[in-house]
């Protein structure tokens, strides 16, 4: 009689197995996920300040970001609206609301362990860890802004500075033991 197939036993100790290799990745999954997601969201304020300066280029006009500590997030807008102010966003344009929870838990303003601001100077970080006046960047029609930084930390103290220098430039700097980098 041909038999083939698996035996009871064989599919056991293959189930065995896969649990024990699924208990030994699923803790450096959740040790990297923090990183991973404090990452991602200093990529993505990098790439939003480079858009939003594109954008002001491309429309002849100013753009901005507006950074909500309170909430933890920031809007990008594209007119400050009947009040001529961005920090008021009731009337602002706004093109995009980004919020750093929907990176996953444990991303948000704040400078981590770092002992010194992002600055060539260093110094002392701002209270709400948004260096631009009224925690608003704006970018005029030749894609030049105001200068300053954005920090943002994980739960696990790894923290990023995004900013910009009065050229436009972006920059994106972490936080290791040595400094900046």
């Amino acid at each position: 009689m041909d038999r083939r197939g698996f035996t009871l036993i064989e599919a056991m100790i293959v189930l065995v197995i896969a649990g024990i290799l699924a208990g030994l990745a699923i803790p450096s999954v959740v040790g990297w996920l923090p990183n991973y997601r404090i990452k991602r969201a200093a990529r993505d304020l990098y790439s939003n300040m480079q858009s939003t300066k594109l954008n002001a280029i491309k429309a002849n006009d100013n753009w901005a970001i507006v950074f909500d500590t309170a909430t933890n997030s920031y809007l990008i807008c594209s007119n400050r609206g009947t009040d001529s102010s961005w920090s008021n966003t009731g009337d602002n344009t706004i093109e995009s609301t980004i919020t750093f929870p929907d990176y996953g838990s444990g991303v948000n303003y704040g400078h981590g362990i770092a002992p010194t601001n992002a600055t060539s100077g260093g110094g002392t970080f701002p209270a709400d860890d948004v260096s631009y006046n009224s925690n608003v960047l704006v970018y005029n029609l030749r894609g030049t802004g105001n200068s300053g930084y954005v920090y943002i930390q994980n739960n696990q103290n790894t923290c990023y500075a995004i900013g910009t220098g009065s050229s436009g430039a972006v920059i994106l700097k972490k936080w290791y033991p040595s400094g900046w980098l």
